[in-house]
């Protein structure tokens, strides 16, 4: 899971991509990138640093970035050590320039790594992103699009439309996950796709500019759009591939139609909580998916709470609405420290560990002597439930229940979400019960599938971390210290 954008048709492109990096952050946080082209060169920009997007870009970076087209990636590694080779966004220079940021995971990234190799690709990183630009360079390449490049006549640049859809369908052919794709096409325009399934999200934005031409933003989350003034157009398609050139026309076509299956972790933890997928607000399905555990809390659990508070600050509108439901009050016990990072997309346990210690403070008066029902958006790993749990009760807690808006965590996840093994999930093998005792918990609640459904209007969406249906097949390791029988696969 990472953050990206591009925007095509503005003088000010790099500017507008940084801001909205600065939007997505919470998206990712290890590192950020730009990548600019000027329409009339042709030649690219590129600047990207380890470190927050803030951190990672000064203004004589921004200044340095010229062109009316850029994209821009912040990142969120889930395989260990971050490398400066794998950041983004990448360029490769044949048959024509072409950069590109993604936000997801090729699960047959080995074996397509292996056929490429075999046709003397080279590859100078670890990020699959390298796959798919080796495999869009691959078939774009043709002697029609090479001279729509050098003479750019109106019947030249459906060619160049032709030509990637030709490309895009290859890929959707071969390369298996979830993945979506903004990228920018030497100076001629910007291309963006999202796989058939449609699993990682992407957004398409237009606004007026002066003089009457319309610029477009594609981007990860409408929060972004909503900050630099686009029109949100609608959700890209699964399996869609849209096309700008550098005069503001659009070409779309969804060149391959499969069922929708949408992460559900958008949703619950992922995305900022005004943006709107798929048509639903995430800050509402969050209040619902709270109101329909407060319902099922009421029918079955006889358990006096003293106070409900969140694990901030996903799960405070889930929280909320519980608190309403079950007619118990609503309070802020944690206070978070804003300045640590998110610890569940941080990489490796040992971060992880350290920024949960870091990251939240108790208020010892509203704690003390208290049944307190902490309510969260997940439970993955268990390590910050774990943390908050004995936090709580060394403040005076008599009591903690935990709550989760989403269902059991089963299965490891292979479309772009760092759990990549059945071992590290404390719900795997392990009922309600089991899973409170090694949290320390007086008791666990959860969310059911139905409840999630609901909360999303019955709109279709994956569920293989939950029951372990793939939309595709599970593929072999690629981390080295991957225990779950060779299932596991490093995430992006």
């Amino acid at each position: 899971m990472c953050g990206i954008v591009g925007i095509v048709g503005t003088p000010q492109a790099s500017q507008e991509v940084y801001q909205a990096l600065l939007m997505l952050q919470h998206r990712g946080q290890d590192s950020a990138g730009i990548l600019s082209v000027d329409s009339k060169s042709g030649k690219f920009h590129l600047h990207k640093h380890l470190g927050q997007v803030s951190a990672a870009f000064t203004q004589n970076d921004l200044r340095l970035l010229g062109g009316d087209s850029a994209i821009g990636h912040t990142r969120y590694s889930t395989i260990g050590e971050v490398k400066e080779a794998d950041l983004q966004p990448m360029a490769i220079s044949l048959p024509t320039g072409i950069g590109m940021v993604h936000n997801g995971n090729v699960s047959n990234y080995r074996e397509l790594r292996k056929v490429l190799i075999a046709k003397q690709r080279m590859f100078m990183s670890d990020n699959d992103l390298e796959i798919i630009m080796h495999l869009m360079a691959e078939n774009f390449a043709s002697s029609a699009t090479i001279n729509s490049l050098i003479s750019p006549t109106d019947a030249a640049k459906k060619s160049i439309f032709k030509n990637l859809t030709h490309a895009v369908r290859e890929i959707f052919k071969k390369v298996e996950g979830g993945y979506s794709v903004i990228g920018l096409l030497g100076g001629d325009g910007m291309f963006a796709f999202r796989d058939p399934h449609g699993i990682r999200p992407l957004v398409l934005g237009s606004r007026k500019e002066e003089g009457g031409k319309t610029s477009y933003c594609l981007t990860s989350e409408t929060c972004a759009l909503n900050f630099l003034g686009f029109t949100l157009e609608r959700d890209v398609l699964p399996g869609e591939l849209i096309w700008v050139d550098h005069d503001g026309k659009l070409q779309t076509e969804q060149l391959v139609k499969k069922t929708a299956l949408p992460c559900m972790f958008e949703w619950i933890y992922f995305s900022s909580a005004d943006s709107t997928l798929e048509n639903k607000n995430v800050y509402e399905v969050r209040l619902k998916l709270g109101h329909l555990l407060g319902e099922r809390l009421n029918a079955t659990i006889t358990e006096k709470f003293d106070v409900v508070a969140p694990v901030p600050d996903t799960s405070r509108p889930s929280a909320i609405a519980l608190a309403e439901k079950i007619g118990v009050p609503f309070r802020e016990l944690l206070i978070k420290n804003r300045y640590v990072q998110r610890s569940f997309i941080m990489s490796g346990q040992n971060k992880r560990q350290l920024a949960v210690n870091m990251k939240f403070s108790v208020v010892d008066s509203l704690v003390k002597d208290k049944t307190v029902l902490l309510v969260d958006d997940s439970i993955v790993r268990g390590t910050t439930s774990k943390k908050l749990i004995d936090l709580l009760k060394h403040h005076g807690a008599k009591k903690v229940y935990l709550a989760s808006t989403c269902p059991p965590i089963m299965s490891p996840c292979y479309y772009g979400i760092d759990f990549p093994s059945r071992q590290e999930l404390i719900a795997y093998q392990r009922n309600n019960d089991e899973v409170a005792r090694e949290l320390g918990a007086d008791g666990v609640f959860y969310s059911t599938l139905q409840d999630l459904s609901s909360a999303l209007d019955g709109t279709s969406f994956c569920k293989a971390c939950l029951n372990g249906e793939y939309a595709y097949p599970v593929r072999e390791a690629r981390t080295p210290d991957a225990t779950d029988d060779k299932t596991a696969e490093v995430l992006r």
